[in-house]
């Protein structure tokens, strides 16, 4: 039996341009929010077929605050370039869909608490009996086992609970949350990381296996250099990564600008492009330690020199010479030379949003690019598609 979703069928998107070093590969995604939901996205800008499975209520993440009308801004920017289907796997009908579909799948992602699948027929050892060469990705909050298993895991609790927000806070000052949900798009990058180092596997054993990404091993991921404990070392000891007053945002005439310069060479640069040449050459600041005890002295010097141009009259004064960027919104990013140039924008088609431009290509291929990403569905768009094409198949082998 094989699920083949025919491409002449209208209400089906059909996947232009070249192939991805996954296409021909099919993934369920009964994932919500944006971890998990994310990793698949991923897998389908390499080429993957993902079909996203959601209950009758929908993605709650479609129910999240937007400035846009017709449909949820974070869930159209993190669905892109899947199939929608429902299916309330409380049924026994649903239950029964998914599991022929289940039959032909390649991958399988969820992010349920650990007692959920079970409960709902579709863990893993379940799976594995009807299609051994599953890959099967479990999404958790905290992880399969230990005393917080069954708990709810979001994001900014994530950072709360692992030290992200108390090294985000000024010293002496509360915790600051991060915000840009960068728990769950990196955890995303796992699942998309650890699907394909499975399927690679595959190849060679012939075997499905289990993967499991949590939200907890994503946040302490992120810190591996804090996570560092030298035998001897007191518990309260400083992990803060950040390497002084020099490296930051710092105020200019209009607008701000985060300069970079932890080398010898970019430091001297620095010194020269503001007119400060004896910083450089005082042996009191030549290395970064050093400038991080004394920037108490070199900030008020540094800010009175860069207070004479604009942020984007130094960005460009500074070019290759010194790592720095003028502090810009997101929505400059849409027409940036550099973005464009790239190729990471896109457009897209929706059914009730009308045209729209996205993110899109976040890793190149030279041989394999992918095929043309596709905007994400509405609730259900293809279910019945999907199912037909699928009965449709089975009935012809």
């Amino acid at each position: 039996m094989s699920f083949d979703v025919p491409r002449d069928n209208a209400r089906l998107p059909a996947r232009s341009g070249p192939a991805g070093p996954l296409s021909g590969l099919r993934v369920l995604d009964l994932s919500a929010y944006i971890a998990g939901p994310y990793g698949c996205s991923l897998l389908a800008d390499q080429g993957a077929e993902v079909i996203k499975i959601e209950p009758p209520t929908g993605d709650n993440l479609r129910k999240y605050p937007s400035t846009l009308e017709a449909e949820s801004r974070a869930f159209i920017g993190v669905n892109r370039s899947k199939l929608g289907v429902v299916l309330d796997l409380k049924n026994a009908g649903d239950l029964a869909a998914l599991m022929a579909l289940v039959r032909t799948a390649d991958v399988l992602v969820h992010n349920f608490r650990p007692s959920v699948p079970p409960r709902l027929g579709i863990a893993y050892e379940q799976l594995k009996a009807i299609n051994p060469r599953l890959i099967y990705c479990s999404l958790t909050g905290y992880g399969e086992t230990g005393p917080l298993r069954e708990k709810a895991g979001y994001d900014q609790v994530l950072q709360t609970m692992t030290g992200m927000c108390a090294l985000q806070g000024k010293r002496g000052e509360p915790p600051e949350i991060i915000y840009g949900s960068v728990v769950d798009y990196y955890a995303a990058a796992l699942v998309a990381a650890g699907v394909a180092s499975a399927l690679y596997e595959r190849e060679k054993s012939g075997e499905g296996q289990f993967v499991g990404v949590s939200l907890l091993r994503s946040a302490l991921t992120m810190q591996s250099a804090r996570m560092v404990w030298a035998e001897g070392e007191p518990k309260e000891v400083g992990r803060d990564m950040r390497s002084g007053g020099i490296t930051g945002i710092h105020p200019t005439r209009e607008g701000h600008l985060y300069i970079s310069a932890n080398t010898p060479h970019f430091w001297r640069a620095l010194c020269d492009k503001v007119g400060l040449p004896e910083l450089a050459a005082d042996e009191r600041y030549d290395s970064v330690r050093k400038r991080a005890q004394h920037f108490a002295e070199i900030v008020p010097r540094l800010r009175e020199a860069l207070a004479a141009r604009t942020a984007l009259e130094w960005e460009e004064l500074f070019g290759e010479e010194v790592p720095c960027a003028a502090a810009r919104t997101v929505e400059d990013m849409f027409d940036n030379e550099q973005v464009l140039a790239e190729d990471m924008v896109a457009n897209f088609a929706h059914p009730t949003l009308g045209s729209y431009r996205g993110f899109t290509r976040p890793v190149q291929f030279g041989r394999t690019p992918g095929p043309e990403p596709f905007a994400a569905p509405t609730l259900g768009q293809h279910t019945r598609a999907v199912l037909a094409a699928h009965k449709a198949a089975d009935a012809a082998e």
